[in-house]
């Protein structure tokens, strides 16, 4: 059998978003222990367009289309532990919204969510390496590949302690052992063994074609990228930091595509800091978790539908209640 590649996925609140064949499918566990799964057959711009889907090109498309699908999703698996909230009264800057954007004001709101998470990821990730990095021009320190090798590692640091800092939170804990789960899950369904939470159980949770992965290749890839630009004026290397991360995420994605389908040394060299990175954002999931992964993929490849599964939980809660 050959090996299933088609497979991507989040975690989100209580649940897992899957991305497969047939479309994006979210399952959440709700507070009451049942099932819900969204399914959406969105099909990503890189398949609706040829243009998307040159090499490079496709890999920063592929990452903005994932950013706002990561968005909605997280919104979508949120709604369900709010709705305690949405009894409050409104506030007037709620009420001000509505009157001017209507039933669009989710729409507006999650958008600018996303550009304001993108600018502080912006941010903090590449504008505060390169003041802090400064500091060495300003001990006459005018070797480019030194400068441009200490703010990388000036960004390699801010990255990994946020994702350390972030790791002890109590929340996130949760949702890092979906990610357990989603990771568990795929690979499970990569192997071509049977999808049940016990087989799922037995797999690794790190994975070579994970976000977290991208994410901190992103960083390594930078400081190659960006060693082409020299060490000019503080506000053009902030510019061209800007310009090029379009570039430098279409090379991580297409080398984490090599990756994630190549068994060789080099391909296990390359993947190995990444997993090792995956230690921090995911953890041990138990078996209810994967079950809920499980749900997802298997909507997200067409195995089973939506209805087919709230059939199957309601069936599940007969048998619990008597």
């Amino acid at each position: 059998m050959t090996k299933r590649k088609s497979v991507g996925g989040q975690a989100v609140i209580e649940g897992v978003m899957m991305r497969g064949s047939k479309g994006v499918a979210t399952a959440v566990r709700k507070s009451d222990g049942e099932i819900e799964v969204d399914f959406n057959d969105s099909v990503p711009l890189t398949k609706k367009y040829k243009i998307f889907s040159i090499p490079i090109i496709r890999g920063f498309i592929t990452l903005i289309d994932s950013l706002v699908l990561g968005v909605k999703t997280l919104n979508y698996s949120a709604s369900f532990f709010m709705e305690g909230d949405e009894e409050e009264e409104q506030s007037k800057f709620d009420k001000w919204l509505e009157g001017i954007f209507k039933e669009k004001t989710q729409d507006v709101v999650m958008g600018v969510s996303f550009i304001v998470s993108l600018a502080l990821s912006m941010l903090l990730f590449f504008i505060l390496p390169t003041f802090v990095a400064n500091v060495l021009k300003s001990a006459n320190i005018n070797n480019t590949i030194v400068l441009n090798i200490f703010e990388g590692i000036i960004r390699v640091g801010i990255f990994l302690l946020y994702i350390y800092l972030i790791s002890k939170m109590e929340d996130i804990k949760r949702v890092f052992q979906y990610h357990g789960a989603e990771h568990k899950t795929i690979f499970c369904y990569e192997r071509n063994l049977e999808l049940t939470p016990e087989n799922a159980m037995k797999q690794g949770r790190l994975h070579p074609r994970c976000g977290t992965n991208f994410l901190f290749l992103v960083m390594i890839i930078s400081i190659i990228v960006f060693s082409f630009t020299g060490w000019n004026s503080l506000y053009e290397r902030i510019l061209y930091r800007v310009i090029l991360l379009p570039i430098v995420s279409g090379i991580t994605y297409e080398i984490i595509k090599w990756m994630g389908s190549s068994e060789t040394g080099i391909a296990k060299f390359f993947s190995y800091p990444g997993l090792m990175l995956q230690k921090l954002t995911t953890r041990e999931p138990d078996l209810s978790q994967i079950e809920v992964a499980i749900y997802s993929l298997k909507v997200a490849e067409g195995i089973e539908t939506v209805e087919s599964i709230k059939n199957k939980t309601n069936q599940e809660k007969e048998v619990i209640l008597g």
